[in-house]
């Protein structure tokens, strides 16, 4: 797909198809006003005589003739209270969806100039564009790889972003939209690939790919002999029931100056989870090749970072296994002791997230890092509590956890803090270890992340619980691609340019 971005008069330019805003009530933005002069006055006539509407997302075709375009895509946003960002996006979705799969080859999408309400972050032409960029990328996605019979190839190649002007500002923030989307998918190509392709050595070859296409990236993998002699137990022992072995995956960008301290991201990258001895049940256990969505978005960080390279230091590490129930697999009432020390009485082996997360935790501690900030389809209890649209947000620093909020606000990739006080360690209470792996029934997001609290005690900390966030079930089965967004405006806000 081709994605241009034009500030040429919309008159000047020919394309199959024509996507204008039309507001419900209100002045009409100047590239409507424009397109209507040039027809005439056809879209007024239409909205007068009630062909076309400006209900939010509404989506109308008009076919042309004798014009510069073959046809319009009249896509309604709303009134100007109701514009916010996420009405905005919306509608952005809804004219996507109606091009994708149809007859043009060319599309225009003259959305840039709608006025939104809300602060300049989420609202100026450089948001909007960055927007715009995302959603093309994110929702002209296809996954089909494993079809014997491949669908017919879409017509539509090319698509240019109308904007007031085209500088380096406007076409940066169009350009970071466009990586971040393409991060999105590249998240969601590796959350749909099938377990039985998508184990720990394929995820850490994707890995050693990354590195290999942007020279920017270092990565280095760790097999299990060097995983034990670092102590790392705990990852070993979620690992032991399958014959896949399990892999530590470290990958590095440095962009910043050296004395900067580099962010650091971790991710679960359970590639698949059966639940090991305490089997889970077998409705819906084909989505545990989900379990891997933690790596997945910090793959998907990393492939934009490397595409846009921000002066920034970060450090990416996942820590990858697959959670089976052999006869050599971990049982309920092992104890074995972390990387850090301490021991963990496991008392149910389908709480293996924190088990591979802690070692992970304990090992980052090496690179003195500004902020870790890690990543989990950790709990169940997170849909029960947030259902499937925000993220769960728990943090040891206030102001790690605000500067998280509000870059999943900026994004449209919104995450929700739960509490981490101390009154819920003591559900963690082993008779014959440090500490269980679980808490029981209640607020089971909140004591999987006291878990993990016990571990990141040296830096600023924050967890991200994406049980609900990272996959959609039923007929939109397949990766979300999320919280890629939110990682991208958070490392981007830190970086020097």
């Amino acid at each position: 797909m081709n994605f241009t971005l034009s500030s040429k008069a919309l008159d000047t330019i020919s394309a199959d198809c024509l996507v204008l805003a039309l507001p419900q009530k209100g002045e009409w933005p100047a590239s409507t006003s424009a397109a209507d002069k040039a027809l005439d006055g056809l879209i007024g006539k239409l909205q007068s005589a009630g062909d076309i509407s400006g209900k939010n997302a509404s989506v109308q075709t008009v076919p042309l003739i004798d014009s510069h375009w073959q046809r319009l895509c009249i896509v309604g946003t709303g009134d100007d209270e109701s514009r916010t960002p996420t009405n905005y996006r919306k509608a952005l979705i809804a004219a996507i969806n109606v091009l994708k799969d149809g007859p043009s080859k060319h599309a225009i999408v003259a959305l840039t100039d709608t006025q939104l309400t809300g602060d300049s972050a989420t609202t100026s032409e450089g948001a909007r564009l960055s927007l715009i960029g995302r959603s093309l990328e994110e929702h002209l996605y296809t996954f089909n790889q494993y079809k014997s019979e491949q669908p017919a190839a879409r017509k539509l190649n090319k698509v240019t972003v109308t904007a007031s002007v085209s500088d380096k500002a406007e076409k940066d923030a169009f350009n970071l939209g466009l990586a971040t989307g393409r991060g999105m998918n590249f998240t969601r190509d590796l959350g749909n690939t099938p377990p039985n392709i998508c184990h720990p050595i394929w995820l850490a070859e994707q890995a050693e790919k990354l590195a290999k296409d942007h020279d920017c990236i270092k990565t280095e993998i760790l097999d299990e002999k060097q995983m034990a002699e670092l102590g790392m137990n705990t990852i070993l022992a979620v690992g032991k029931g399958s014959s896949q072995p399990s892999r530590f995956i470290i990958m590095e960008y440095r962009g910043g100056d050296a004395k900067d301290k580099p962010h650091v991201l971790v991710g679960k990258g359970i590639t698949f989870d059966s639940g090991g001895i305490s089997l889970k049940s077998g409705e819906g256990m084909d989505e545990m090749k989900y379990d891997m969505g933690g790596s997945a978005a910090v793959f998907g960080a990393m492939q934009v970072i490397a595409e846009v390279k921000p002066k920034i230091n970060i450090v990416a590490v996942i820590a990858a296994a697959e959670n089976m129930p052999d006869g050599s697999a971990s049982r309920p009432g092992d104890i074995v002791t972390t990387m850090s020390g301490q021991t963990v009485e496991i008392l149910n082996t389908d709480a293996e997230g924190r088990l591979v997360l802690c070692d992970a935790l304990t090992y980052v501690k090496r690179f003195d890092p500004a902020a870790v900030i890690d990543l989990a389809t950790l709990t169940g209890a997170c849909i029960v509590a947030l259902g499937h649209h925000a993220t769960g947000l728990l943090a040891n620093n206030d102001d790690l956890a605000n500067e998280l909020l509000a870059a999943g606000d900026r994004a449209n990739d919104r995450a929700w803090r739960l509490p981490l006080w101390e009154e819920y360690q003591s559900l963690l209470d082993s008779n014959f270890a440090d500490m269980a792996n679980i808490g029981g029934r209640a607020a089971g997001t909140i004591t999987a992340a006291c878990f993990l609290a016990r571990y990141a005690k040296d830096y600023r900390w924050a967890h991200l619980d994406i049980a609900g966030t990272a996959w959609h079930s039923g007929k939109a089965k397949g990766s979300s691609g999320r919280p890629v967004p939110l990682l991208v405006e958070y490392l981007m806000s830190h970086a020097g340019n």
